[in-house]
């Protein structure tokens, strides 16, 4: 639902694994818990998403779920992983992109189809939105939907980001960020325009 007047909101898109649930660390490369058992929240994100929607951004999780396009996981186990984060975070929207990069979907980051459709849904701004992720599709699907970025520096073993707008080292440091920036502005508050279109990096 779009702001009153038929505003468009700004809103904060959300890798899941590593962002706001833990990611299963193997290797040094993350994956998904493989169970709602196995979720654990990120200590603090309950807390920055709410203070993210109160400043009036939405908060939408968009996440990979290849598993299930590759037989290591069912269409019904990521929706009930899924339901647990739902649980523990107030978020407005979650997006699951369940195919392989094989498939040819537009959904799949670092395609931002997840983004585009979250903002046909929800009413979205997306030259005002951030999108905040651990690994370089998250980036790229961002840049793509015209968002800000923040990339999370896990260390992780494999391809890096590159061409985001700002980097932290955890979730709750991007949110601080993205609520300090964006209020700090010369007007405040979500209503500014987009960081990444003034050159900040």
């Amino acid at each position: 639902m779009s702001a009153s007047g038929g505003e468009r909101r700004p809103a904060v898109f959300l890798d899941r694994d590593g962002v706001v649930n833990e990611a299963l660390v193997r290797d040094g490369r993350p994956y998904p818990p493989g169970s709602p058992d196995d979720v654990v929240i990120v200590p603090g994100m309950p807390e920055a998403c709410a203070r993210l929607r109160a400043a009036g951004f939405a908060v939408v999780v968009v996440t990979n779920q290849p598993d299930v396009a590759r037989g290591r996981q069912s269409a019904s186990g990521v929706a009930a992983i899924n339901a647990v984060v739902r649980h523990e975070v107030a978020l407005d929207g979650l997006y699951s992109c369940l195919h392989d990069n094989g498939d040819g979907c537009g959904c799949r980051k670092p395609a931002p189809g997840m983004l585009l459709a979250a903002a046909a849904d929800l009413g979205l701004d997306l030259g005002r939105s951030f999108m905040v992720g651990d690994r370089w599709s998250d980036v790229d699907a961002g840049r793509e939907a015209g968002c800000t970025t923040v990339y999370i520096d896990r260390g992780y073993s494999e391809r890096r980001a590159d061409g985001y707008d700002h980097v932290v080292p955890d979730p709750v440091a991007a949110v601080d960020w993205i609520l300090g920036t964006t209020q700090g502005e010369e007007g405040g508050g979500v209503g500014s325009s987009s960081l990444r279109h003034q050159g900040l990096r």
